[in-house]
């Protein structure tokens, strides 16, 4: 008889008892992960990888610059200046954050405060990314010499091919709104009949009227409840509304569980009563009823 076979010993996974890995190859480690995000365009990513680099070393220069940078990036311009007004409180003084809290107040709108960022970072120093931002302010406030001036200095000294070509962009739509200016809107004029001319140059500029537009547009909008749309009932095909038969109600129970379940077999049985198709008892003749009587007689018996 066969010894039996003995089952292999189960394996039970135990917590790990290692001790921790220190700091700096923690922080190594995590510059290599953060290196890799940015380079494959993972953002995200990177800056979830730069908090965690900023728990480990609250105050390194790298990973502050590097998640400004990528909130600048990924369009989170109120994070990025609450950043820099976090770092501001904290006197951190070995970065200068100028010229990024200039380019997010720029994303926001704030063409204002942006100008004054920029003059405070642009005092002796002349940075292109400064100059740039100056002909997208330029540009934005309808300034377009200024800012195809700006472009066409910073043309001249483009280090990279990218640089360039987004330079060339931006100085042609800029060059294509100051011929607007210059000669297309002039010429239009020039071609418009005298009267035109006077008439336009006469009139005073538009003005635009109240502000009770909005509040009547609403109230008209709440009298007035929009329309229902009735839904169209889909019909099967051969059945006319109204005409047509409604379908049994008990069509989808079984035969056992209806109501009228042995009607028709009980009729069938009796004889009597049934339609014009079974035929009835006043409809046999007479003479086959006299018949049956004669052969329900039998023989006598002896």
């Amino acid at each position: 008889m066969p010894a039996p076979k003995s089952k292999a010993p189960t394996h039970v996974s135990r917590p790990k008892t290692g001790t921790p890995r220190p700091a700096s190859e923690q922080l190594k480690r995590l510059f290599t992960t953060l290196c890799a995000q940015i380079d494959g365009g993972h953002h995200s990513n990177a800056i979830r990888t730069c908090d965690k680099i900023l728990r480990l070393s609250p105050s390194d220069p790298d990973a502050l610059q590097t998640k400004l940078f990528l909130l600048l990036t990924t369009d989170q311009a109120v994070a990025a200046i609450t950043l820099i007004e976090s770092l501001n409180a904290e006197g951190t003084k070995e970065l200068q954050y100028t010229f990024e809290r200039a380019y997010a107040l720029y994303c926001l709108q704030k063409k204002d405060d942006a100008r004054s960022a920029l003059a405070q970072d642009a005092e002796g120093v002349d940075e292109r990314g400064v100059r740039h931002l100056e002909a997208q302010l330029n540009y934005r406030e309808g300034a377009y010499q200024a800012a195809f001036d700006i472009y066409n200095e910073l043309l001249d000294s483009a280090p990279t091919a990218e640089e360039q070509a987004d330079i060339l962009t931006n100085s042609q739509a800029a060059s294509a709104h100051l011929d607007f200016i210059n000669t297309t809107f002039l010429h239009s004029l020039d071609a418009l009949p005298t009267a035109t001319q006077t008439q336009l140059e006469d009139a005073p500029p538009p003005t635009v009227s109240g502000a009770h537009a909005p509040t009547v547009a609403a109230s008209a909008l709440s009298a007035a409840p929009a329309p229902v749309k009735e839904k169209k009932v889909r019909l099967p095909p051969g059945v006319v509304l109204g005409v047509t038969p409604p379908p049994d109600p008990e069509r989808w129970l079984k035969k056992s569980e209806r109501t009228n379940f042995g009607q028709k077999r009980r009729k069938g049985a009796g004889g009597g009563g049934g339609g014009a198709m079974q035929g009835s008892a006043a409809d046999v003749p007479a003479a086959v009823e006299s018949k049956g009587n004669v052969k329900g007689k039998g023989k006598k018996r002896k």
